[in-house]
């Protein structure tokens, strides 16, 4: 069983270096909005070739890419071709990508929710989505994937589902085939993600720690083999983080670092499976808390490392 490690967004050793900026609409508006756009792009698609370039050379295999790489990219007063204006440059960022054989997805922000009940919301979700879509074709990113949450539970979730399979099936086909669905930590649990995946036919991400604050008591080993069946040839992808702290009001909360007992606990239950899967770190300290989880690991485990960032049990 292979295991890689990937991190999300920001890396803190680079982080001084502020490789990515965005812009409001207010502040387009007082700022030479075109140019200011335009300079920000460029400072946002530098970041972007940084950040890559410190992966690469740290054999760090995944990353989630920046969700608001280009700023006010779906704003409809913002009549900016952000297409045109960087596909050259995306394409040489996605060459040094596939040489490198990273793994790249994205994850949209809390405004993007599919089953909302307000249309105007939903109609701004697609647009969020075709503009991810397209930043993942421009970079040619072999396996595409945007992370969603199923989103609203308003009605409830019999009808939230229903209204996020309607929806989703007015999306286009290529942008269909990039969607993946995250149980959350409050409202929908695996058993709600991996059915409503199943009736799609789009993979699950496993998220543990979403799992530990909203579970209902199902025992996640029986549905391992089913969650990883939902990716197909595909390499499964897990998202793991550890609570701030064991208190009610703040177990929700990311930490800054990974707690290692419970990710060895957490491979533990994953051997039953025995198959490859790779793992996003989703704690504070992004990178550093992904190199300081694999020394603790190389310290307290016999797992086999086969690079900096890649483990073999």
């Amino acid at each position: 069983m292979k295991v890689r490690f990937g991190y999300a967004v920001i890396s803190k050793t680079l982080e001084a270096q502020k490789l990515f900026r965005t812009l409001t609409y207010t502040n387009y508006q007082k700022e030479n909005g075109p140019l200011k756009l335009e300079e920000i792009i460029n400072h946002n698609l530098d970041g972007l070739e940084e950040i890559i370039k410190y992966n690469i050379k740290n054999n760090i295999h995944f990353y989630r890419l920046n969700s608001s790489l280009i700023p006010l990219a779906t704003h409809k007063k913002v009549p900016y071709d952000y297409e045109n204006k960087i596909k050259d440059r995306l394409a040489l960022i996605g060459k040094l990508v596939k040489n490198h054989n990273l793994r790249l997805d994205v994850h949209p922000d809390q405004f993007c929710i599919l089953n909302s009940t307000k249309k105007e919301v939903v109609l701004n979700s697609i647009e969020i989505l075709k503009y991810q879509a397209n930043i993942l074709q421009m970079l040619k990113v072999e396996n595409p994937l945007i992370i969603l949450h199923i989103g609203s539970a308003e009605d409830g979730k019999a009808q939230a589902i229903n209204r996020f399979v309607q929806n989703f099936n007015k999306l286009p086909c290529d942008l269909k085939r990039m969607i993946a669905l995250e149980n959350d930590d409050k409202v929908y649990n695996i058993k709600d993600t991996l059915e409503l995946c199943q009736r799609l036919d789009v993979p699950m991400i496993l998220d543990y720690h979403h799992h530990l604050c909203n579970n209902d008591n199902l025992n996640l080993e029986k549905y391992l083999e089913a969650i990883f069946s939902t990716w197909n040839s595909r390499v499964p992808k897990i998202h793991f983080s550890s609570p701030k702290s064991k208190l009610k009001k703040e177990f929700r909360s990311h930490h800054d670092y990974i707690n290692v007992g419970e990710f060895i606990k957490f491979i533990n239950i994953m051997k039953k499976v025995n198959q490859d899967f790779d793992v996003m770190i989703e704690a504070k300290m992004k990178d550093e808390a992904l190199f300081r989880l694999i020394r603790e690991l190389k310290y307290l485990t016999n797992y086999t490392f086969i690079d900096e960032t890649t483990l073999v049990i």
